[in-house]
């Protein structure tokens, strides 16, 4: 029987384009029932269309189904991936515009930080349904998720749906060590690796050719080139010894050292509100895709998976074993961060699933990082959970940029602003604003 893919918020152009031509490129996953799943039915037709056209240009025959109703999505799926943005771009602007009125400098604003928190918190009702209809119409499939925050999502669904199978999924860590294999010129086919951490900050703690550390040729060439040291992630490298895995404009987000400071920012050349550009690209580019396909009935694929959920379903369906970057909840798989919460690690796939592999210790300074980036994450889920808008604030004051950046009352004040743009996207219980301590006394 052929598995059923089920994608929900489909009209993302980009990566519904990209997710069918790496599952259709799997000659085995050729005839698989696509669900195409989107509250927009203008974006959900553009979606039928794209699967439509990757399909022949694979010469694939899957079986196309596309609905509004997530319900009739869910029913009987074997994998749901998850691609929604709630509140798409104008929540995103939002999410800029504000902070940046009380002087916050973000750069992506989809992870921690009152743009994450917030993002979070938007993202929760909507997971919750999902997680409800799962197991009521198809307790047994795995999901899937691609959405930010993607800590705090695979934490609040462990928390509200605990036997739900779940795996957060990014890239971030396969293009970080394409990326760093190019610096060294070194072909990427003939490395081995091994990262562990927290989603958009998790550590490259081995990086080998033939048994030998490439650190040193990074190093060599870092020292080289004066350009290159302007970089985040180039600089918290050079400082703590471990390569973090997201870009230099993520990076800089979940630490208290460079965005409160106009010198960091343009010794390191960080371009604040990126997002809101990067945004504003989708858009267009969900525009081009529709002009494009008024005029042709293919769209060219890029032959070659990359990403990991049609990794996932083919290592499942075929037995093919593979080695990918994971996000699941800890449960002593790194010993030095807390469980409960979500963690990054090296996840093998086979036959007979998702096995994340025990790291057990990261260096004491990683880990440090990495406890500082979990507070938001639990923070917000608990808020969520519990129905504290208290923990919401509480989220904030303890994320590391956000605390470099303003006092606690500005804090109190932002989130309450926030709270009051996002009102109609967020749980009912985080609607209300608590009353504040009289700083006057």
């Amino acid at each position: 029987m052929k598995p059923s893919i089920v994608i929900i918020g489909a009209g993302s152009v980009e990566f519904t384009r990209e997710l069918l031509g790496d599952i259709l490129s799997f000659a085995e996953l050729g005839s698989v029932r696509v669900v195409l799943h989107d509250i927009d039915v203008a974006r959900l037709e553009t979606a039928q269309a794209i699967a439509a056209a990757t399909a022949r240009a694979a010469g694939a025959q899957p079986e196309v189904v596309a609905t509004t109703d997530r319900r009739r999505a869910l029913d009987g799926a074997d994998y749901v991936i998850n691609v929604i943005q709630v509140g798409m771009h104008e929540a995103t602007v939002r999410d800029f515009e504000i902070p940046a009125r009380y002087g916050l400098n973000q750069t992506i604003g989809d992870t921690i930080g009152v743009g994450g928190i917030f993002r979070g918190l938007r993202t929760f009702p909507v997971l919750a349904g999902i997680a409800r209809d799962m197991e009521q119409l198809c307790p047994d499939a795995w999901l899937l998720n691609y959405t930010n925050p993607m800590a705090m999502n695979v934490t609040y669904l462990h928390r509200v749906a605990p036997r739900l199978k779940v795996l957060g999924l990014c890239h971030s860590v396969y293009w970080t060590m394409v990326g760093l294999c190019e610096l060294v010129d070194v072909p990427y086919d003939e490395v081995s690796y091994w990262s562990a951490g927290v989603n958009h900050q998790a550590w490259v703690l081995r990086w080998e050719r033939d048994g030998r550390s490439l650190y040193p040729l990074l190093d060599q060439r870092i020292a080289a080139d004066p350009e290159l040291r302007r970089r985040v992630r180039v600089d918290m490298y050079r400082r703590l010894g471990y390569y973090p895995t997201e870009t230099s404009e993520h990076s800089s987000e979940y630490v208290p050292w460079y965005l409160h400071d106009p010198d960091e920012v343009a010794r390191l050349r960080i371009n604040i509100g990126e997002h809101v550009s990067i945004s504003e690209q989708n858009m267009a580019e969900y525009s081009r895709v529709r002009a494009q396909l008024a005029d042709t009935d293919t769209l060219p694929i890029d032959n070659g998976s990359t990403e990991y959920a049609p990794q996932v379903i083919h290592s499942l369906e075929t037995g093919t074993t593979r080695v990918i970057s994971a996000n699941v909840v800890n449960d002593g798989l790194i010993t030095n961060l807390p469980d409960g919460v979500a963690v990054e690690v090296p996840t093998v796939l086979d036959a007979l699933g998702a096995h994340p592999m025990k790291v057990g210790d990261l260096p004491p300074q990683c880990a440090a990082l990495n406890r500082g980036f979990l507070g938001p994450v639990d923070l917000t889920v608990r808020a969520a959970v519990d129905g504290d808008p208290s923990l919401v604030r509480a989220a904030a004051m303890v994320d590391p940029n956000t605390a470099a950046t303003l006092s606690v009352e500005k804090i109190w004040e932002l989130c309450d602003e926030l709270t009051a743009a996002h009102a109609d996207l967020l749980p009912e219980t985080l609607r209300s604003t608590p009353n504040r301590p009289d700083i006057t006394d």
